[in-house]
């Protein structure tokens, strides 16, 4: 028996070795539900089942939530108002250029209260390339293939005189024409949330594949008898069909942010003559081409399940905010100033959240992506007079910083080329003297940060340590770009100067990072718990890590190795406790450090998600190891509740997508990615020239976590870094894990990542 139970076993681990070889489709293991059970007050991912193409322009999901309702699509709610389509990159920021379709049978209900539909998981099919849902109260089920900027769906009637499909151009402004003899309805919406010019629209055209018996045009909740075209504050078009059992209608639906002529081309272009199951399959081909470049194996599916659907999280955001003319050439509606304009545009995107680990992914896997992205920011930059920090679609009054400077620096320090690098560096200049027309643009209290150093707590500037500590992370950033632009040196001294503004923050006494008054004076009294006040969506505990830039400086201010890495770990011994009363209540980021039971560690927002890898700065790889492992662990599931927090734009998820892979880009704006613990028996990341770099740790598991040593393309390896151009070239690092912690890997001075002061 035992022995027959070891034959089975080993049957499994075979099985499950072979995902991610490719003997399976890589878009089976994702699961677009994985954090959808959020809400306002406790998020796991605050995320919606996006079904989409990498980076497309248009989503569509299933809406459950009411109209302008960030939460739009609720893994625990029990009915379904119409089929959305979305450009929401976040809750929190909510949508623009949104509408609905939605089928109905018997009694036409136009409100979306009165025809919302129950529905059922178990009935319900979702992946990154195709949704499914039956309409129980309808007896109908709904099915959506996308592309990017089109959709196909197929809906499937009972047999009924009246059968509908309702279009909801929703409120804040709408349009909408039938044209019976073409099978088509057209119109736009203006519905949104911010960041458009005046004259913004959404455009749209539907077309069906079976004449209408029956067509009409709405207003609010009243259907217009005998009206086919209304422009209005909430208009929308119901058409009807009588129907047999099991008979379908197809939609090829498309929209533009140019016009409604460009609506139509883009529906040629993208859906042309193929049949729902031929855009479905090409949908899945896109998603399996691209999440192909990183083949995983490893005997733990789960693991597998959590991998892909992170990575299609990565995938997603920025949005392809253009569109290509009759002439096949790339065009971009301006969310900034309303003009068509030539060239790339993206947007959809908080850059305080993905300057992280998102956009040092595109620089890795994808640079003529990252190439056309710089782009798009150069031309930002143009029409509205500053680089964008928090886009949806134009500028929004969200978070802080400058890290656009990240981004730009990290893609021309790593080799990346094809756009106006000269107009870039001239953008994150202009950031350092001005404010923007909103706070998370340009540089809001920079009059007082390049005089004195820092931003003061009490020159009514919120979140100013925060501020002052990310503005000095950028400069460090355009002084990297400095040098590889050869500028002055003067210009460039400058800039590294400002680099170690982080110091003037730091408290001698209690050694954490403490706000500052304009006199000089450390604001008191100082509680490092609190949340907010002089920090963002963090406290002092957060922070005082976020000094990318210059680890071994701040070792320095700690005093020294040991003592370093006794205040990190004095993170995770730490309780829970928090200070809530500058916002007056716990904040979900602050409730999802509380339940985590990992102390004061908040994984849930970005602040502190590198501050594991700062252990092998100071000699303890050991412990990165250990912490990154528990956090994939422990904090990560490809499950409704599978975030520990916002999954913010794929930031949360690039983490897991890095650290599963055992490295880490620390420091944007340098070549380097900082050591952690592979997480796969193997993994195979193919570059966008051909080239594979694999990570090999075939002793992974749950116990065996540490690293005993390592080879890069067969020579021994001591560093706790890998270096950007290793990978690149392609080649293979190989890890001797174990279940104990090395004394030794790693831990000599010489081994340590990039810091300034060396």
């Amino acid at each position: 028996m035992k022995k027959l139970l070891s034959c089975l076993f080993t049957i499994i681990a075979a099985v499950q070795l072979s995902y991610g070889q490719g003997t399976a489709n890589l878009v089976d293991y994702v699961n677009p539900l994985m954090g959808t059970q959020s809400k306002f007050s406790l998020s796991a991912g605050n995320t919606y089942p996006a079904i989409a193409l990498p980076w497309g322009m248009n989503f569509w999901m299933p809406q459950t939530g009411k109209m302008g309702d960030g939460w739009a699509y609720m893994y625990d709610s029990e009915k379904i108002r119409g089929f959305k389509q979305t450009h929401q990159p976040s809750p929190w920021i909510n949508d623009y250029g949104q509408f609905a379709i939605m089928p109905l049978t018997g009694k036409l209900k136009i409100d979306e209260e009165s025809r919302a539909s129950w529905f059922s998981h178990k009935a319900e099919t979702v992946k990154p390339h195709y949704y499914k849902v039956y309409l129980a109260d309808y007896d109908v089920t709904t099915e959506i293939a996308p592309t990017e900027r089109a959709a196909q769906f197929r809906i499937t009637f009972p047999k009924a005189d009246t059968s509908f499909v309702l279009l909801d151009a929703f409120d804040r402004g709408s349009y909408v024409k039938v044209l019976p003899k073409e099978r088509k309805i057209i119109g736009y919406t203006t519905k949104n949330s911010g960041g458009v010019p005046a004259n913004f629209k959404n455009y749209f055209v539907l077309i069906f594949d079976k004449p209408f018996t029956f067509s009409s045009a709405f207003h609010g909740k009243t259907l217009a008898k005998d009206t086919l075209e209304l422009s209005a504050a909430h208009v929308g078009a119901v058409v009807g069909f009588k129907t047999k059992r099991g008979e379908q209608v197809s939609i090829k639906v498309a929209s533009s942010f140019i016009s409604p002529e460009q609506a139509e081309l883009n529906l040629q272009r993208e859906l042309g003559n193929d049949s729902f199951d031929a855009t479905k399959a090409k949908g899945e081909q896109a998603w399996n081409t691209e999440l192909s470049r990183i083949k995983v194996e490893g005997d733990n599916i789960d693991q597998i399940r959590t991998f892909y659907s992170c990575l299609y999280r990565v995938l997603l955001f920025p949005r392809k905010f253009y569109e290509m003319d009759k002439a096949n050439k790339v065009v971009h509606y301006s969310p900034y100033n309303g003009e068509v304009r030539p060239g790339y545009m993206f947007t959809d995107n908080g850059f305080w959240d993905t300057f992280r680990a998102v956009f040092p992914f595109f620089t890795l896997m994808y640079p003529t992506l990252n190439s056309h992205i710089m782009e798009g920011l150069a031309n930002a930059y143009d029409e509205s007079g500053f680089l964008p920090e928090w886009a949806s679609p134009g500028h929004r009054d969200c978070m802080i910083g400058s890290n656009s400077a990240s981004l730009i620096a990290d893609s021309y320090v790593k080799g990346i080329r094809g756009y106006d690098i000269n107009k870039l560096y001239e953008a994150v200049i202009k950031n350092t003297e001005h404010a923007g027309p909103v706070s998370s643009v340009g540089r809001f209290g920079h009059e007082y940060y390049n005089e004195l150093g820092y931003v003061p707590y009490d020159v009514k500037i919120n979140e100013n340590a925060a501020r002052t500590l990310e503005y000095a992370y950028a400069d460090f950033c355009i002084a990297q770009l400095g040098k590889e632009l050869k500028k002055p040196q003067s210009e460039i001294d400058l800039y590294l100067k400002r680099s170690q503004n982080y110091k003037n923050l730091f408290d001698p006494e209690t050694k954490w990072m403490r706000g500052k008054n304009k006199d000089g004076k450390f604001q008191a009294p100082f509680n490092p718990f609190k949340w907010g006040d002089a920090f963002t969506e963090g406290n002092s505990i957060h922070y005082t890590w976020s000094v990318f830039q210059d680890v071994k400086g701040l070792i320095n201010l700690v005093g020294g190795r040991e003592a370093f890495v006794q205040k990190l770990d004095t993170v995770f011994t730490l309780p829970p406790v928090f200070d809530d009363s500058y916002y007056g209540f716990p904040i979900h980021e602050i409730r999802e450090m509380q339940i985590m039971n990992m102390g004061n560690y908040a994984h849930g927002n970005q602040p502190i998600q590198h501050m594991i890898y700062l252990y092998n700065y100071a000699g303890a790889p050991d412990k990165a190891q250990y912490w990154t492992r528990q956090v994939m662990k422990r904090l990560y599931q490809a499950t409704p509740d599978g975030y520990c927090g916002d999954e913010d734009n794929g930031q949360t998820s690039a983490w897991y997508v890095f650290s599963s892979l055992g490295f880490y880009p620390v420091t944007p704006g340098t070549t380097q990615y900082v050591i952690g613990s592979p997480l796969f028996k193997k993994a195979t990341l193919t570059m966008e020239d051909g080239k594979q770099f694999t990570v090999e740790a075939p002793a992974s598991s749950d116990s065996n976590l540490y690293i005993q040593g390592a080879k890069l393309n067969g020579k021994s390896y001591d560093k706790t870094y890998l270096e950007h151009g290793d990978i690149q070239k392609g080649g293979t690092v190989q890890f001797d894990l174990t279940g104990k912690p090395s004394k030794s890997w790693g831990t000599k001075p010489e081994a340590v990542p990039f810091s300034l002061t060396k």
